[in-house]
């Protein structure tokens, strides 16, 4: 077995419970995002159907009821995931216990939730659990919804509330009876919004993930694939594979999951047609990605700060990272650059300290958030029970917005722009006026002046309490704007998703990777004798190995690189550099050989960069890239590749021979292409002979 843990590497207790070592095995493998048609259901077997239910249960998924278009359907259907096959199902005399829950609607406006146990065995019994009692924000009363369980809680997304259509995400706690409406603050992460408001469409869940398909949005049946992080709590739509066939939208479907795949059943797709089709989508498990994770503990741990900055007129001492500041700011990184160049004209004594940068008119709070943000890439305005759009936070955002006026951090601007819209409503918009107005943030003040006279919030407004203590410049201000009816201008240009991507924590550090951050180098990498520059900050946050030796040995600047008694190649070190630097995984099959040990000598967070370095061995071996993998499978010793790379020599030995990579192997693994197709040859005689011997014999 090709193990994470090569010869003589003591196994790294940091990593996580879950971060298991993976081995290279070989079999059947199935392209992740894949859709595929599975065969449809024959009418003799059951008709085609909407507004039906689906249960997976032993490798099988069960459809029960429905409505064809002309009757309403309670036959039970049996679909075979391994046999890929149809049948009726006949229900026996005990069906094991079933619980169900169930969201009323009621006159009251409110939804109400109830609980039935059914069990059946000869007769039917049916109890009702004691009323379930439901705290929190709780749903609005709804129908065509769809629902998944997922780490003991209950989610409940989008449908229909009367003649309106939400989209909306709830959370339903069963341990202690709670509700609550997941915000989708996505205007802080940078992440893709909710998907559209939807009715009709199905929910399930798998691994850490929320998948949602189909439904009707109005006038369209989308046939996108939308995915919840429960972990990051963002949205994000699926990419299928390239050769997937991708259902057309449609709804009220089914879907369930059987193993690691979603299976889609019927529904109504155009022309109001009944369907009777069947597809299946491999899902994807790699580990999460934790690039922001580890970055925001290096900055909670404050290890390895190398600048101090003074906040405040009160000089709050706020310590730092230079690497990280300087790749994501190029108005700090002038002043990290100034404050370096001061710092040589000091005494010795001076120079040991950390340089610092001042910040006088800056609030600490907002600093905080601002560097949160510079970290991680994304802001957390709200604490416990804090509301997104109350006074304290509008009043933060908007010096976080100022901020990022002054840093020069466009996307940053951009995301407190669009948080500050959605939060500003009747309750806090005199006093962002006036905080606007204090701050000359000219955009903010034009858009609360547009908000309050407009024809559906003046009066509401106008007639408050608050109104009567604004400024009376900004009271004057708004009674002409009222009068003049002036058209609204924003005064930047509208978002543009591309831009704002532009400059996302992984682009930043791919840009300073690259070159940009080469003037900001602290350590010396030697790679078989090549210095290769880096940043330290960076290597302690994403390597717990780098993090020890760096504590115990702060003054070294030259660490020498292997993966236990191996020294990957150039190219294998520097896609090794991409991952640890911003989390990319792109790189040719030969270095995911070199660098699957990886994760397991240098202690990353987790094994994502071993669970993808096995997948492109997986999907990527071919006849054109498999003497380069023989030859650092040979290198690092992973018996189990070598021997799927010369299995597929061999059986393609026409082709691998006029290739000029084989005239450049070693004399030992020509040798062991020689055996191997020896022995391959070897194997078809002695199946001839025995087949020989048989004719004989008869």
């Amino acid at each position: 077995m090709a193990t994470a843990r090569p010869p003589g590497i003591e196994f790294d207790h940091r990593w996580t419970e879950g971060a298991e070592c993976l081995t290279l095995d070989f079999g059947p493998f199935e392209t992740v995002h894949r859709w595929r048609r599975m065969p449809e259901c024959d009418e003799f077997v059951g008709a085609r159907r909407s507004k039906h239910t689906v249960v997976a249960y032993k490798e099988a998924i069960y459809v029960f009821g429905g409505d064809n278009g002309k009757n309403m359907l309670n036959d039970l259907l049996r679909f075979d995931v391994k046999d890929k096959s149809w049948g009726r199902a006949y229900s026996p005399q005990v069906v094991p216990l079933l619980l169900a829950i169930i969201i009323q609607q009621s006159s009251t406006t409110k939804a109400s939730m109830f609980c039935l146990g059914l069990q059946w065995l000869r007769t039917c019994m049916y109890y009702w659990h004691p009323y379930v009692k439901q705290t929190g924000n709780i749903p609005p009363t709804c129908c065509n919804f769809a629902l998944a369980v997922a780490r003991d809680s209950m989610y409940v997304f989008s449908g229909q509330s009367g003649a309106k259509i939400t989209n909306n995400l709830f959370q339903f706690k069963f341990d202690v009876e709670e509700w609550t409406r997941i915000s989708t603050d996505h205007i802080l992460r940078g992440a893709p919004p909710p998907p559209e408001k939807r009715y009709g469409h199905t929910m399930v869940a798998f691994d850490r993930h929320l998948y949602v398909f189909g439904g009707a949005t109005g006038q369209t049946l989308p046939n996108e694939l939308h995915c919840f992080d429960l972990d990051s709590q963002t949205w994000s739509v699926v990419d299928p594979s390239n050769d997937s066939q991708v259902p057309a939208g449609r709804l009220f479907h089914a879907a369930s999951v059987v193993s690691d795949s979603m299976y889609v059943f019927g529904g109504t797709v155009d022309n109001n047609v009944r369907s009777g089709e069947m597809y299946r989508f491999q899902f994807s498990s790699y580990p999460k990605c934790t690039l922001h994770d580890d970055y925001g503990r290096l900055l909670e741990s404050q290890q390895f700060t190398d600048i101090d900055f003074i906040v405040g007129k009160e000089e709050e001492v706020i310590p730092a990272h230079i690497t990280l500041v300087a790749a994501r700011s190029l108005w700090l990184q002038g002043k990290i650059r100034v404050a370096r160049q001061q710092k040589l004209l000091e005494d010795e004594e001076e120079k040991q300290k950390s340089i610092q940068v001042k910040l006088p008119d800056a609030d600490p709070t907002a600093f905080a958030m601002v560097l949160s943000y510079i970290y991680t890439d994304k802001i957390m305005p709200t604490g416990d029970r804090q509301e997104h759009s109350s006074n304290e936070v509008i009043l933060l955002m908007m010096d976080v917005y100022r901020l990022s006026l002054q840093f020069k951090m466009g996307r940053l601007e951009e995301l407190c722009v669009q948080y500050l819209e959605a939060s500003i409503g009747h309750k806090n918009v005199l006093v962002a006026l006036q905080n606007a107005a204090k701050l000359s943030l000219d955009f903010l003040k034009e858009y609360c002046l547009r908000f309050i006279v407009k024809e559906s919030n003046c009066n509401m407004i106008v007639m408050s309490k608050e109104f009567e203590d604004i400024d009376k410049p900004l009271m004057v201000e708004i009674i002409r704007r009222k009068l003049s009816q002036q058209a609204y201008v924003r005064m930047m240009p509208d978002p543009q998703p591309e831009h704002i991507y532009d400059h996302s924590l992984e682009k930043d550090l791919e840009m300073f990777l690259k070159g940009s951050g080469e003037e900001f180098c602290d350590i010396t990498l030697q790679l078989d004798g090549i210095p290769i520059k880096a940043h330290k900050a960076i290597l302690a946050a994403r390597c717990s190995y780098f993090e020890s030796l760096f504590r115990w040995k702060p003054n070294d600047d030259t660490v020498t690189i292997a993966i236990g008694e191996m020294v990957p190649s150039r190219q294998a070190f520097n896609s090794l550099l991409r991952y640890i630097y911003y989390g990319d995984v792109i790189m040719p099959p030969e270095d995911s050989l070199y660098l699957f040990p990886a994760p397991y000598f240098y202690g990353f967070s987790n094994n994502r960069l071993q669970a993808f370095c096995k997948h492109n061995l997986e999907k990527n071996v071919t006849v054109q890239n498999v003497v380069q993998i023989l030859e650092a499978a040979d290198k690092i010793q992973a018996l189990d590749m070598k021997k799927h790379a010369l299995n597929l020599i061999v059986h393609h030995f026409t082709k691998v021979a006029r290739l000029p990579e084989i005239r450049r192997l070693s004399k030992d693994l020509l040798l062991d292409v020689i055996k191997a197709l020896a022995d391959e040859k070897g194997d078809l005689l002695l199946c001839q002979d025995v087949s020989i011997g048989s004719l004989t014999e008869l």
